[in-house]
């Protein structure tokens, strides 16, 4: 895992009342979260994302997951470094979306 990864890992995802998994694959891919009760993909792009060949990568794997049923939430590095709580709401309104089920009765 890469330190931003470990990060939303140790300080949230590893202990959320919804099991999430770490570094899965899925098909061909491995992807960095996967929730499987809520069918949702968590990635975390660091700068080679955002260069053409990353680009059609992310395109390509977002293109087959969602062909799934799988929602891919992506957040970037700087995501996690500027806005950690943010991003940490929006993976928890999203769970909760996905599921459609407040989870308030697990904590």
């Amino acid at each position: 895992m890469t330190p931003h990864e470990r990060k939303l890992w140790y300080l949230f995802l590893r202990k959320y009342p919804v099991k999430i998994y770490k570094q899965r694959i899925i098909g061909r891919f491995i992807v960095d979260f996967y929730c499987a009760s809520a069918k949702l993909v968590i990635e975390l792009d660091g700068s080679q994302h955002y260069e053409p060949h990353g680009l059609a990568y992310d395109a390509e794997r977002s293109q087959f997951l969602t062909a799934l049923g799988l929602e891919v939430l992506r957040f970037s590095n700087r995501d996690i470094d500027r806005n950690f709580r943010g991003v940490c709401e929006q993976i928890d309104l999203t769970v909760q979306n996905r599921l459609q089920c407040p989870l308030s009765h697990l904590r």
